[in-house]
């Protein structure tokens, strides 16, 4: 989401615990923040676990896995903001535990109206029965979600997710239901909003880390930091944790018409950062920085973008302890001026070469109709290739040399709501403009 010198703006592998970072290469200003240290605290077990329906993902001990999620161990200290990628993490850090989690013994079993098969929702190919059917009241079967490749939200082993009793969320084949590879469920707070997608192969991909946005309220603070105040590009919003909520099943990040005050206006300041003395807008940015950060995988955000005159939403990913341009930039996803683009930065001195961009026309996608509904947007990155898609579609394919960023460094995940700049004057926007997502994952290669 940087936007030097292109008429943009915007901006698998082992999981490992972040350390800081500036944000939003989409935009940015330079910090120099040294690569956190890598523990790998709370790896998934190899083995998952049975049990009556729970989902034990092993025995919640330490130690690795294929692929597993790792948590820190104590956090980190970030150095400051910065304006190509800057949340500032607090000193201290924050420590995650490192004992893993058990699920509960009973499993999820839906309510009344459901007919009873003998296999449940197998890993060997999504739905199994024995003549079995899945009516509207969910289904019981004693297979449970079993098979290599079965996450229920990210807690699996090599084992899967095994239970005497299943679920389906909707009463129906639930949404994420994938074949031959085995189970993907997306949640049990509302049904997969981008229930189109192409099947995961879970004999090539696993799932390390999502967020489903299950739980209402605010979004989970063990996953995301936020950007606060002006950040980049001149744009009109104060960023602020408010705008963002998860409700339903759903984050919505709302912008809205907000008079808020600045607090570092200097009337004679030529910084466009101090020399407004309130913001008109307010909108958020969520980061991984400083919690996350993922070397190679395949990452996806289900969401829907409100594609009105002032938006600019996006999801990008940018390189830790390094500063823009030098830490890259891939703007899996990001809108505005009547464009969907994906974008690739190759730092160039002080700046960067987005050659690597690609813009699709609004009208070209189905205009209005198209951004009425959610979409998948998704990024495969290993040390040799990046290539980005639109709704199983390759958007752009990039070639990695070795004069890049991309190889051997992690990086760390921004969902974000800008207003103006690039998006436009939104003052004939009726507010607010929202971005809605259903999820955000991360799978590694097996």
């Amino acid at each position: 989401m940087n936007v030097p010198s292109f008429p943009r703006t915007l901006p698998f592998a082992w999981f490992v615990p972040a350390a800081v970072v500036g944000l939003f290469g989409c935009g940015g200003t330079t910090t120099s923040n040294p690569p956190g240290t890598v523990v790998d605290a709370a790896a998934l077990s190899t083995g998952g676990s049975g049990g009556t329906g729970g989902n034990t993902p092993g025995t919640g001990a330490s130690g690795t896995s294929t692929g597993g999620i790792t948590l820190a161990s104590g956090g980190v200290t970030a150095t400051g903001t910065s304006r190509s990628g800057g949340v500032t993490t607090g000193s201290g850090g924050r420590t995650i535990a490192t004992g893993g989690s058990t699920g509960g013994a009973g499993g999820n079993t839906t309510g009344s109206g459901g007919s009873t098969a003998t296999a449940g929702r197998s890993g060997g190919g999504g739905v199994g029965a024995s003549g079995g059917t899945v009516e509207s009241g969910g289904s019981v079967g004693s297979g449970g979600n079993a098979g290599k490749g079965d996450f229920d939200a990210g807690n699996a082993g090599l084992g899967g997710n095994a239970g005497s009793a299943g679920f389906s969320r909707d009463g129906s084949v639930d949404a994420a239901t994938r074949g031959a590879g085995g189970t993907i469920d997306a949640g049990s707070a509302g049904p997969e909003q981008c229930a189109n997608r192409a099947a995961i192969d879970s004999t090539k991909w696993k799932l390390v880390w999502s967020d489903e946005f299950d739980k209402d309220g605010a979004p989970d603070s063990s996953n995301w930091g936020y950007e606060e105040g002006f950040v980049r590009n001149s744009e009109l919003q104060w960023y602020q944790p408010d705008n963002a909520t998860v409700s339903g099943g759903l984050l919505t990040i709302a912008a809205q018409k907000q008079q808020v005050l600045n607090p570092n206006y200097k009337a004679s300041s030529t910084d466009w950062k101090q020399n407004r003395q309130y913001a008109q807008y307010t909108s958020t940015s969520m980061t991984t920085s400083g919690k996350k950060r993922f070397l190679y995988g395949r990452f996806e955000l289900c969401g829907q973008i409100d594609t009105r005159q002032g938006s600019w939403p996006a999801f990008w990913i940018l390189g830790n302890g390094l500063s823009w341009p030098a830490s890259g930039e891939v703007d899996i996803m990001e809108y505005y001026a009547n464009g969907v683009r994906s974008n690739i930065c190759k730092p160039s001195g002080s700046n960067c070469d987005w050659s690597g961009s690609v813009s699709q026309s609004l009208s070209s996608l189905g205009g209005t109709a198209w951004s009425s509904k959610f979409h998948l947007w998704a990024m495969e990155w290993d040390s040799q290739k990046i290539n980005l898609y639109l709704d199983d579609k390759l958007v752009y394919g990039y070639t990695i040399t070795s004069t890049n960023p991309y190889t051997g460094n992690p990086f760390y995940i921004l969902v974000n709501l800008a207003i103006g700049a690039n998006g436009g004057d939104p003052s004939s926007t009726t507010f607010p403009i929202t971005y809605l997502v259903d999820y955000v994952r991360v799978y590694q290669k097996l």
